[in-house]
């Protein structure tokens, strides 16, 4: 075999499923997370598709079903609170043949992150300072441990990868920003509670997003259009708060009890929307996977489900050429590239029904919407973007998954 140690940077999705399907394959994987502990909270995701057949292959189907939600409404209301428009169950049943679970992410990087405990050497609290390559490796240099060396790097550190920016450059030529800036906030205690139902109010270029979580909690989601340079977003968490304060402030349903309870929060998600597009995903003996490589962007959906796909294909072609990167790196690319690109062009028509700048546009998107309650046509609105056009290949692996 060619490649056999493989660092791998960040520990979120792609990541520990990299991880997962390179020591299946008979690699030795290393995980380096920034974050100095497991991250907990942090919003939803719908996961369907590619990314649900990956989790059955991992076993964790069972557990994921176990942790998540099962959706039986999306609700639109108005300023009052009144239903405006939605659909139920069987929509969501009609576009995915019931393999469906929402779920929070940091849930599901967890459940990942388990499978490796005891068989994954994980450094936390640490990062990636300079990738010096030669003929037989890369040198990494790490801000706290001392320097090691790996036959290759993979950055699976997300929108704002530093592995990418180590070896590409900066993200600004690379980022798509789509106009839009979201921020997820959870709060315990919230009243009113609408189990299994995600509740969406609507204003011209804004919106506000409810669903209740496990353990008397409830996750808001908050999409917001802006037109300033999204590199100046504040950092802090009041400061944060006081933009939401500024867009949601006039807005009426419950946006003022909302923002009440989100100035309260230890912790707030808060990032603009983009999308990454690379001429290419890997360089040398280096390469990216998920949002590092891609982003479809969070409004698009499905994107932890595309970061593990990205991670079972990049492993299963590594095992197919064993260990030979040039190779490997080759027909990753010529799997995914035309898929992905297929996602990221739906994922920019969908985005703006989150927050229709309007009013004209508010009305059609949920005229949209309450068609889905009919038998048939969620299919004709939406199954474009939910269906996956991809065959996952069936790679032999090494020995077992673990």
């Amino acid at each position: 075999m060619g490649a056999k140690s493989i660092l791998i940077s960040g520990a979120g999705i792609g990541g520990p499923t990299l991880a997962f399907w390179l020591k299946a394959a008979g690699f030795e994987p290393t995980l380096v997370e920034h974050a100095p502990r497991f991250r907990e909270g942090g919003y939803i995701v719908d996961f369907w598709g590619l990314g649900y057949e990956i989790a059955e292959q991992m076993d964790l189907i069972g557990e994921i079903n176990r942790v998540g939600y099962h959706m039986q409404e999306l609700r639109l209301v108005d300023h009052q609170g009144r239903r405006t428009s939605g659909f139920g169950a069987r929509a969501f049943r009609e576009l995915t043949d019931g393999r469906f679970v929402t779920l929070v992410r940091s849930d599901l990087s967890r459940l990942l992150f388990e499978r490796l405990e005891g068989q994954t050497e994980v450094l936390f609290g640490d990062t990636i300072t300079a990738l010096l390559e030669d003929a037989d490796g890369v040198r990494v240099q790490f801000k706290q441990a001392a320097e090691r060396r790996f036959d290759l790097v993979i950055g699976a550190d997300g929108l704002h990868s530093n592995v990418r920016r180590l070896i590409f450059g900066r993200q600004d030529q690379f980022e798509k920003y789509l106009g839009y800036v979201v921020a997820a906030v959870e709060a315990p205690g919230y009243r009113p509670r609408d189990e299994n139902v995600y509740l969406m109010y609507g204003a011209p270029g804004r919106m506000l997003g409810r669903f209740a979580l496990h353990d008397d909690r409830t996750l808001f989601l908050f999409v917001f259009t802006s037109d300033a340079n999204p590199a100046e977003l504040p950092a802090g968490i009041a400061e944060q708060i006081a933009v939401l304060r500024t867009r949601f402030h006039r807005s009426e349903w419950e946006c003022q009890s909302i923002l009440d309870v989100a100035a309260h929060a230890p912790e707030v998600y808060f990032d603009r929307v983009s999308q990454i597009e690379l001429d290419r995903w890997s360089r040398g003996r280096v390469a990216l996977v998920g949002d590092a490589a891609f982003c479809v962007s969070l409004l698009g959906g499905q994107g932890s489900a595309l970061a593990m796909t990205a991670a079972y294909v990049l492993a299963g072609e590594l095992a197919s050429a064993r260990g030979d990167h040039r190779e490997a790196f080759v027909r990753y690319e010529e799997v995914l590239r035309p898929y992905i690109r297929m996602k990221q062009e739906a994922a920019r028509r969908f985005a703006s029904s989150f927050a229709p700048r309007t009013r004209w546009g508010l009305f059609l998107r949920d005229r949209v919407v309450n068609a889905c309650a009919i038998p048939g046509l969620a299919t004709l609105a939406f199954g474009r973007e939910m269906t996956d056009k991809l065959i996952l290949p069936n790679y032999r692996w090494s020995r077992p998954a673990m």
